[in-house]
């Protein structure tokens, strides 16, 4: 039972700086939670205080139940894979494997079961023999999960562990320490993941679900498909996803029933407009792929002209950068779609679809999604 509980857990340093603001989270037992947020946000802090690197000012930690704020980090079940590998350079990579196991009093024979069946799940028999500088970095990476592996911990804290990685292996590495929590669970053996990361592609792609936030606090606990379709509140909003929402000031006009921005009116979804129509201004959201670049007759998707500002070619999609006024937007859009913009260019004019069943409209002074 490795059931995660954080009850108003709080963090105020000496200086009277307070980095966490009472914070609430249930992780359930053999869950993949990912802590996502800009640097700043403490989702390093908070780990740390599970792990008990830090000390808990306010509130209740649990771990299985049990409350473990004056525990040591030794016996708290846990184990923790840092951003820089903290590798042995004198011993080969079995013995860094071994060494906390060593230290525990553990047998022989129990440890080299362990050892070979941790390089087994991580493919990495063939580097037993090896020291530390004869590694890549991911070889040295997958190291320092097989040293955690090998504890067999209820929890495994992961503080961003992939940053020091170039793209391809950190792509790898993604998929692999994902079938890892797979595997475990297959196995019989699930353990509990808090995995801390400022990178949303990774806590989008790894995460069961994930937490954001912001300043200490907790702005959203949620799947990555919810986190994306339906965000709580503005930063949630802009800071999940790649290109980020296009989120822009408009007026409501009851008359109308439509946001209006600058001299574009959008009409308001009609399901929707109790939740605006008293509203002077909200914050409009929508994200780049309901926008599109070709003509529709479909009654949801309202073409609004726009002025084109320059393109980013992905591959297998474009991000096409326009303004409507003086105001700048991103639609994403495959690459099939550009045929639409066959002989223009920078500053002339297109039609645009807005799909505005998939918008958003945000409270101007909460920041609260209006809309769920």
């Amino acid at each position: 039972m490795a059931q995660l509980q954080l009850k108003k857990l709080e963090k105020t340093y000496p200086n009277g700086f307070k980095a966490v603001h009472g914070v609430d989270l249930d992780i359930r037992d053999g869950e993949f939670m990912v802590f996502v947020g800009p640097s700043g946000c403490a989702k390093s802090t908070i780990l740390r205080m599970i792990a008990g690197l830090e000390g808990i000012s306010g509130g209740e930690l649990l771990i299985g139940g049990r409350v473990v704020n004056s525990l040591a980090p030794k016996q708290r079940g846990i184990a923790m894979v840092f951003q820089n590998y903290a590798l042995y350079p004198h011993m080969k990579v079995y013995d860094n494997l071994a060494f906390g196991l060593k230290l525990a009093g553990t047998s022989k024979a129990e440890i080299d079961t362990r050892v070979r069946e941790a390089a087994r799940l991580l493919e990495m028999d063939h580097l037993l023999d090896r020291f530390p500088k004869q590694l890549s970095g991911g070889q040295a990476q997958r190291v320092a999960v097989g040293r955690a592996i090998v504890k067999r911990p209820e929890v495994f804290l992961f503080d961003e562990p992939l940053s020091n990685l170039d793209a391809k292996l950190r792509a790898s590495m993604r998929v692999r320490l994902t079938e890892l929590h797979r595997t475990l669970r297959e196995r019989g053996q699930p353990s509990t993941v808090v995995y801390v990361t400022h990178d949303q592609v990774e806590a989008m792609t790894m995460g069961e679900r994930i937490c954001v936030l912001k300043d200490g606090e907790i702005q959203q606990v949620d799947t990555p498909t919810a986190l994306y379709e339906r965000p709580a509140n503005v930063f949630v909003a802009s800071f999940i996803g790649s290109p980020e929402m296009n989120i822009i000031p408009a007026d409501v006009d009851a008359d109308s029933r439509s946001f209006r921005i600058g001299s574009v009116a959008l009409p308001v979804p009609q399901d929707r407009l109790p939740r605006v129509e008293r509203l002077a201004q909200v914050n409009f959201g929508i994200r780049p792929e309901h926008i599109t670049a070709g003509g529709h007759s479909e009654a949801t998707v309202h073409m609004v002209e726009g002025t084109l500002r320059f393109m980013e070619h992905m591959g297998s999609e474009v991000y096409i950068h326009f303004s409507l006024g003086d105001t700048p937007l991103t639609a994403r859009v495959p690459s099939d779609q550009l045929r639409e913009l066959a002989g223009k260019s920078r500053g002339d004019k297109h039609l645009f679809g807005f799909q505005l069943g998939a918008c958003h409209a945000f409270d101007k002074d909460s920041g609260l999604n209006l809309f769920l």
